[in-house]
């Protein structure tokens, strides 16, 4: 494998398991939650605008992990979810310590460390974004 291969291997991989993770946690905002309880929630743990906050970041976490896993407008949704997990990390779980058994931000400093370098590098080429960019360039679609 050369180089530009096993780093598009390699995003692709980053990419995929972020996107899980986040559409799942919004997939539980949303389903086992609710929004009006994840409202809550975020009320509760101080999070302002709670009612615009809490169904906006359900919204975003999974339409930003599809997104994700398909590598589709990686940079823009990337850099949202970074702000989500900032948030998350100064608002919430800073106070609580790194160890997430006791509420603390090991998991959403990762997850914004890997939306982070996304929205840096970009998807790679095993990514829907890269099969528009060769689309609207006229190449082929697998064209690297």
């Amino acid at each position: 494998m050369t180089p530009t291969t096993t780093s598009s291997l390699g995003l692709a991989i980053l990419r995929i398991a972020l996107g899980v993770v986040f559409f799942a946690h919004g997939w539980q905002k949303l389903t086992e939650y609710t929004l009006a309880g994840t409202t809550e929630a975020f009320r509760g743990m101080g999070v302002p605008l709670p009612e615009l906050v809490g169904p906006a970041v359900a919204i975003l976490e999974i339409v930003g992990g599809a997104a994700l896993i398909l590598g589709l407008a990686t940079r823009i949704v990337a850099a949202l979810l970074v702000i989500d997990m900032l948030g998350a990390l100064f608002l919430v779980h800073a106070s609580a310590g790194i160890f997430v058994d006791a509420g603390g931000y090991e998991l959403v400093l990762a997850l914004a460390a890997g939306a982070a370098a996304l929205a840096l590098t970009g998807p790679g080429a095993y990514s829907a974004d890269r099969l528009v960019t060769n689309l609207r360039r006229g190449r082929s679609a697998v064209a690297a």
